[in-house]
Order: structure tokens, then sequence, then C-alpha cells
């Protein structure tokens, strides 16, 4: 097999170790060699992570078509990944030999000849006996086809419904694939001369095939790019992208795009695992959303129009998921980036007239519950990043919320279960075995009527603390009133937050189990354990509730401690998304993601320590199951990140981090201003995770916060660690 060509490219590029292996010398390993988009490769119960090969935070994406890491066939490779958790257009084959024209081909795969980067993927198909490689640009992508000498060379193109695939008259292609109401055009090149073949198969469809002359060289190059606003529109994608035949420039400037996203964040100490895990999260942080713009202009699924417009525009975001810590990870390290999505949320609402929460290149998705868009708006504009058009901003949050129906996985107007909660200050809920009486609720996705009254009260809060910036102060008084509408579900003897029915009587459930398929009646995908924390906006308020510091620490105590009372079985065939436990705490979901961090509001800040360190060296690991639960493109991934670097934002709206227990001896983040944040635990090992003494700047640190400002103007937080707590610290008042 002829394997010059690859192999001397192989040479030149490919940085020395393995993803999977420890470095015998850490130094030598640059920060983007630790990435391994395979980490977390086979999903927990659910999804897996994918290996995304793309650009960061750009449009077009590539990953091998398999189901997971442990699927030994790898059935395509898509030309563009439409939206996040692999929805794939454009699906091509190569094929050696003489293949089954009637059949759609399929490979076996060899995961020690497969190399995943970021920037990069190569792998050899057990069944042709050749490789793939593809490197990605900002809307375009480029393949190599390495097939074997004196044989047949060909390319399948799987057929597809609303589209179809035309070989030009200058042997150039062209693909249209119609997908949510949005057409998908890709304009390609090989680099030397073919012909096509169309298959009719079932449905209708007609599978396409692409063969290759006897003379074509052995390896077979194909470079591509996509556009959502025209054919002609790609074509230029492509010559303003790639406009020679130089794999390995696509590649060294894929590479470099990495680079710049990486090396923001520097880190000594900790195990090669440790950092293998922590730059293959903050890789994961850059996924999405993704920019869809082209040359000045885009397509907008809001209005279904082509705009013109110099700042760029990013869909793909899933915000129940992303608010928590995804957006505040780039708060700090790219703050332009995230002014351009806010900015992007506010044309949305201006061509659709809502408030996105889980954008897409089609519109907004309806999906999960809340208006939490209203938090990372409220969070960006404290943290400085007001670049954009704060009066609108507002408009928008405060329409939503007053005009926008709460019901989960439904967009739009109100309806009359909506109208109650704004009379009532809680959302109803029926009780268990009584049939729902509006037709407007998701049928699988029920009304979730704690996870909706604790969500908006939060929400309501953000669009609260943004009237006070904006010297609204009616409204501050309203939507303040109603981010108190959380203490309605507060059943004081239970010690829970509990569902109510529409005349205001309780509904006497078990809350660690009751509300049908993940507790979606009256909670959602995780039980009440987990949302009685939900008050990341209230902490005091929630403390206050409880009956004070000492049994709130107690509580927590017993969340982490408390059996699930049943087996794992029966468990998982519930609470599938209630994964990495740890008691009734629940790793693998986003609503945990703070509450380990709450003990630094009780007398026991060296609790949430301890609790950081177990759950990240147990849950976190650097190989295929490394992830506990649905990653959610940069949803998780951004919380180890966090956690890793010591600190965490536990109220995405106020700009401050309570402090964990870091990774690493020291971390340095560099700031788009040229400082730099340095957090140093020179002592930090894997047994000496509590903090005996804190210093910010030279000056004695005794509370576990410091604020965003003092992040952003630079500076170092020094912490003495050691293997035994230093229960003393951090207990002066915030």
């Amino acid at each position: 097999m002829k394997k010059q060509s690859f192999y001397l490219f192989l040479t030149g590029f490919i940085m020395i170790g393995s993803l999977f292996h420890a470095c015998s010398d850490q130094d030598k390993q640059t920060n983007l060699s630790y990435v391994d988009p395979n980490i977390g490769g086979v999903g927990f119960l659910l999804n897996p992570t994918y290996p995304t090969i793309q650009r960061p935070n750009q449009m077009v994406r590539m990953i091998p078509g398999r189901r997971d890491f442990l699927d030994d066939q790898i059935r395509y490779f898509p030309l563009q990944v439409v939206g996040h958790r692999f929805v794939t257009i454009m699906r091509i084959m190569p094929v050696s030999g003489n293949p089954d024209w009637e059949a759609e081909p399929v490979s076996a795969w060899d995961h020690q000849l497969e190399e995943v980067r970021p920037y990069y993927y190569r792998v050899w198909l057990e069944d042709y006996d050749m490789d793939v490689e593809f490197s990605p640009g900002n809307k375009s992508g480029y393949f190599r086809f390495g097939f074997p000498e004196e044989t047949a060379k060909h390319l399948f193109l799987k057929g597809m419904a609303d589209g179809e695939w035309t070989l030009m008259p200058d042997g150039s292609i062209t693909a249209v694939k119609s997908t949510n109401g949005v057409k998908a055009f890709m304009y390609g090149e090989f680099n030397c001369p073919s012909s096509l073949k169309k298959i009719n198969v079932e449905n209708g469809l007609s599978n396409s095939w692409i063969s290759f002359s006897d003379d074509a060289p052995d390896l077979v190059e194909f470079r591509y790019a996509v556009s959502y606003i025209d054919l002609e529109q790609a074509r230029k994608n492509l010559e303003n992208e790639i406009p020679h035949w130089d794999f390995g420039q696509i590649n060294d400037d894929a590479m470099e795009s990495w680079n710049n996203v990486v090396n923001r964040i520097d880190v000594k100490g900790g195990t090669p695992g440790n950092r293998r895990s922590f730059y293959t999260a903050l890789y994961r942080s850059f996924e999405r959303m993704v920019d869809v713009t082209e040359d000045g202009r885009y397509y907008s699924g809001y209005d279904g129009e082509v705009h013109s417009d110099e700042q760029p525009f990013y869909v793909d975001d899933w915000m129940w998921d992303t608010y928590l810590a995804l957006h505040p990870l780039r708060f700090i390290l790219f703050p332009e980036l995230e002014t351009d999505m806010i900015a992007s949320y506010l044309r949305m609402y201006e061509q659709s007239g809502w408030l996105a929460n889980f954008p897409q290149i089609s519109g907004d998705r309806p999906t999960m519950n809340g208006f939490h868009t209203s938090i990372m708006i409220l969070d960006a504009w404290r943290k400085g990043l007001k670049d954009f058009d704060a009066e609108l901003a507002y408009e928008a949050m405060k329409y939503n919320a007053l005009n926008a129906t709460m019901l989960p996985w439904r967009d739009g107007p109100k309806f009359e279960i909506d109208d109650f909660y704004h009379e009532n200050g809680y959302y109803p809920a029926l009780h268990p075995g009584e049939k729902e009486t509006y037709p407007e609720v998701h049928s699988f996705e029920k009304r979730q009527a704690v996870a909706v009254t604790l969500g908006h009260s939060y929400d309501d809060w953000a669009i609260a603390q943004m009237a006070k910036e904006l010297g609204k102060d009616e409204d501050y008084k309203f939507f303040m009133n109603r981010s108190g509408w959380y203490k309605n579900l507060w059943w004081e003897e239970k010690g829970f937050f509990m569902p109510k029915d529409a005349d205001g009587n309780w509904i006497d459930i078990d809350p660690a189990w009751d509300g049908g398929m993940g507790g979606r009646d009256y909670y959602d995908e995780n039980n009440g354990w987990t949302y009685l924390w939900a008050v990341q906006h209230d902490i005091e308020g929630l403390i206050d509730l409880m009956g004070g510091k000492e049994l709130f620490e107690q509580r927590l105590d017993q969340l982490f401690r408390e059996g699930l009372g049943r087996s794992k079985y029966a468990l998982f065939a519930k609470f599938p998304d209630f994964s990495g436990i740890v008691g009734q705490f629940s790793m693998g979901n986003e609503p945990s993601f703070h509450i380990p961090y709450l003990y630094n509001y009780t007398d026991s800040p060296w609790k949430t320590q301890k609790k950081i360190r177990m759950l990240l060296d147990t849950w976190f690991k650097d190989n295929i199951f490394g992830i506990p639960g649905d990653e959610d493109g940069g949803g998780m991934s951004a919380f180890v990140v966090f956690s890793a670097m010591g600190f965490y934002p536990v109220t995405p709206g106020v700009p401050e981090y309570t402090i964990g227990s870091p990774w690493f001896s020291e971390v340095s983040i560099r700031l788009p201003d040229g400082k730099t944040f340095v957090v140093s635990a020179p002592d930090c090992s894997e047994t000496n995770k509590y903090i005996q003494h804190a210093s910010l700047n030279g000056v004695e640190l005794n509370t576990p916060w410091f604020s965003h400002e003092d992040l952003m103007k630079g500076g170092i937080l020094e912490l003495q660690m050691g293997p035994y707590p230093n229960k003393d610290w951090g207990l002066e008042p915030n």
C-alpha cells in the first residue's frame, strides 16, 4: 500500500505522545497535545461525547459516523454538523475496489490507527485498506483519501430526501440539503477527474457514487465549503478559505486557531491525566456557539431572511446548560466573542419577537424550561461586557417573562396555565394519576411544575437586577417580588420544594422518586433532592428556609450520604439523566453543578474543597468513560475547567467566584488586555487538597470568594495547601 505521502506528512506534523498515555516528560508537551476528543466517547447511559473536528466556534464540524467509541464500524463522514449532538448532513464514504452499488458502504476501523485532534482527523478503513484524513476551515473542509495502489477508487454520496448531489461539467460537485426548513449548500472540488452514477433506493431516494479514473492519483483530495445562503456563496467560501491544494497549510492554520484557545490558560503540576481532562474540557468549551456569517452576510432562521451585518451572527446554544459555566468562562477568556453572541441573541429577538434560549440555524428550539438567557445577559453586563444594546436586551428579557409560555418544550405565546403562574406565584401540578387538562402540555415532558417555578424565580431575579442596573425602579420591585415565588413551594414539614395543585393544596409525593419518567411531572431529569438547592439567586433565603447555617450544612451532608432506597437498576430505568451519583447528588446533570460549592456558605468551607476534589477525581478521568452524563457541547466541560482552576461562579448574575480546591500547583490565565491572573497553590497534590491559608495580591484572604473585578485586573491568588482541613479558614463574612 502506498503510504509515502501520508506518512511524510505525519512525520512533519503530528505531535509526539499518545493522548491516552502519560508522557514521561510533561514539559515536552504543548497544551494542545493534551487534548483528546475521545475522552467521554462512551456515554454513561445517554449520549457520548463525539470527537468533533472544527475550528473554535466555527460552522463546519466533522464527526466520524459511528455510534460511539466502542462501535467498530464507520458508516460515513459528514460534510457538515448542523447542530450539536450529531445532526449531520451530506454524508460521504470512500470505497476502494469494486463496490456493491446497491448497498451503503461501511467499514471497520482500528482504534490504534485513529488520530484525533481538534483540528485534524485520520483513520484507517479496514475493509478498504485505505486512510482518510480531514482538517477544517471556518466554512470549509479538506479531505484526503489514501487509496491502495492499482485499485478502483470511489466515493459514496448518501442520498438525501430533501436534496441532491450534482456533478458539474467543470468537475466540481454541488449539493443542496434542506434540514428543518433551512437549505444548506455545498460546493466542492476534487484534485482529479471524476464521474457520477445515481442508484435508486427505497423511499424514492437516489444514492450517488463518484468514480475516479484509473490514472487518478492514489491520494485523492477533496476540498469543499458550505453555505446557508446559496451555492454561489458556498463557492466563494471555498475560494476565500482554501484557494490552494495545500492540506498542510489548512491543518497548520486550524491548529493555530486552537492554540489561541488552549494557550489562554497554562497549568503546572497535577498529573498528566489531570492535564488531559482539563485541556480537553477547555477544547469542548469552544465547540459552540458557531459563527454562521459568510462574507458579511448570514441566513437567519428567525425570519427566514439573509441579512448583511459585519458583526458575526452565532447560533447553536442550549442555554439551560450553558448559562451556568460555559458563558461565564468565555466572559473571562474571550469577552469580545461573548459580546457578539449576546448581540446575536438580540438580533434573534428583533427578527422573531422572542428572546431565544436554544437557538439553532433554523430558529429557536423548544427545549427544557426557563428563560435563562436573561441570566446570561445580566451576568455579562455586570462583568463589564457592555458593548450591546442594554435597553433592547432588557425589553427582550421582560417581554419573554410576561408573554411567553413557560411550558417545557414549548415556544410562543403564553397559555392559560401560564396565567395561573402570573396570578398565583407557582406552577400548578397534577396529583399522581390525574389526567392532564391542558392539551398544550408536552406528552412526555409534562408540566415540571416545581422546576418551572424555581427556574422562573431565578429568571425574574435576573430581570429585576437588570432593571436596577438601568434605573427602572418599578420594574425592579415588581420582578424582585416574583423572584421570591420559589418560597411558595417550600413545604416546611417535608423540608423540600414540593408541588401544589391549582387549589393550593400540597401534593404529598416522595421527592426522591415520584413524578414519572425523569420526575418530569414535578421536577426535570432529576429528583427533589437536586431541586432542593435550585435557588442560586437567593442562597441566604434558602438557608433561612432550612432553619439556618447549621441545618443547611446538615442537609448538604445528607444529600451526599442519603441512599437511593432502591437498586440502581430501578433508578436508572426511571432517571437515566441522574448519573454520576454520590448519595442523592448527581454529578452528571447541570442543575447539580453549584451544589458542592454551597458548603462555602456554611461554617465548613473545607467540605467544598473535599467534595470538589473527590468529584473531579472520580467522575472526570482522562478516558472514554470520563464524562458522567450528557456533556452538552461545553455545558459540563466548563464546570471542569473552572473547578480544576480552583474557583466557580455559583450565581451567574453575581460577579464573583467562590473558591474550591485546584487540581494544579499553578494556573495562569492570560486575560484579553494582556494581564494575567494566577492561582498559585505550590503544595497542591492529590493529598494536599485543603486550603490552610490564602491571600489575594499579598493581602490575607479569609473568605472563600473573590470578585470578577479582582480576576480581570490581574494578580495572584495564593493558596497554601495541606493534607488536613483548616476548619477556621474562610469563615469571615463575605
